[in-house]
């Protein structure tokens, strides 16, 4: 079995957090809040697949 990469399953739970967020603001008719959570989706997950490439191309991965 492989070894936990900590680094991208908390990445992962950040993601999921940002989506539940989305999800509470559209409950709420927040459109301040929505915007938010999906940029800050957006940016965990465009800095988590940075990570990946910066990780693959040192042969860490």
């Amino acid at each position: 079995m492989n070894q936990i990469k900590w680094p991208f399953l908390f990445l992962a739970l950040a993601a999921v957090v940002c989506l539940m967020g989305t999800g509470i603001a559209v409950s709420y008719r927040s459109p301040i809040g929505i915007i938010l959570t999906l940029v800050a989706f957006i940016f965990v997950m465009g800095f988590g697949f940075k990570t990946k490439k910066k990780m693959r191309e040192s042969g860490k991965l």
